[in-house]
């Protein structure tokens, strides 16, 4: 069963990667190709690009996905154990990065900081990055100091993993309540069609986006190649 679950791996790389090129096509899209459209030219236009245009392009391409690649680190990158490591961390300070002036952005918006964090989207992503935040630390932490036992790295592994994939399905979670949020209010208050083109874009975008985190979660937890004899020699030490 291991080996075949191994055997499918390749091909859930290729998938996250056609997936992932997908999302960040249809966020391009909709983000540059139609909110910009609809914006002003007036004066308040660059803060009216901030809080529109950068965060969802900041918050998808940015976060989840920069996020799902450093989850597949592991899976694909070939050296050693502690090069993996660098990179996943690297990449996961950068999503990061992503996260945190994705929420700054929405300091920005013309009503003030308050109404701005009043729905279940804007303090699901608070949370979110919290804990990403957190979990990064962590791992950073880790990295650089190796006192603690095997053993203890051991014990910690598992609740890392299950954090990393939580938050990284949590912020898809969150993306999906802020794509309907937004077509919601695109709907009501613009006179958007529900079967015009943007609102089968943001639709798209959400379907993909749900396809993408089932696509990345199962790679990770999916076994890779390897020796067995090797992997019991190693925990045995």
């Amino acid at each position: 069963m291991a080996t075949a679950s191994a055997s499918l791996l390749p091909l859930l790389l290729l998938f996250a990667r056609l997936s992932a090129l997908t999302v960040a096509l249809l966020v391009l899209i909709w983000a540059l190709g139609f909110k910009t459209s609809s914006l002003p030219r007036s004066p308040p236009y660059s803060e009216l690009l901030i809080y529109d245009v950068l965060h969802p392009l900041l918050m998808v391409i940015g976060f989840i996905l920069i996020s799902g690649e450093a989850i597949l680190v592991h899976r694909w990158l070939p050296g050693s154990r502690n090069l993996k490591k660098s990179v996943h961390l690297c990449l996961q300070g950068v999503a990061l990065a992503c996260g945190i002036f994705g929420i700054w952005t929405k300091f920005h918006g013309q009503d003030g900081i308050v109404a701005n964090f009043f729905s279940l989207h804007s303090w699901m992503g608070l949370i979110c990055v919290f804990l990403f935040g957190a979990q990064w630390l962590m791992g950073f932490l880790s990295f650089w100091h190796r006192g603690e036992r095997r053993t203890t790295r051991v014990q910690v592994l598992p609740w890392h993993i299950f954090l990393g994939l939580y938050t990284y399905g949590l912020a898809v979670v969150t993306a999906e309540t802020g794509l309907l949020e937004k077509l919601t209010f695109l709907q009501t208050k613009r006179n958007v069609l529900k079967h015009s083109t943007e609102s089968m874009i943001v639709n798209g975008l959400g379907i993909v986006l749900a396809l993408l985190s089932g696509i990345v979660i199962l790679a990770a937890v999916s076994p890779k190649h390897q020796n067995q004899h090797a992997t019991k020699t190693v925990y045995s030490r």
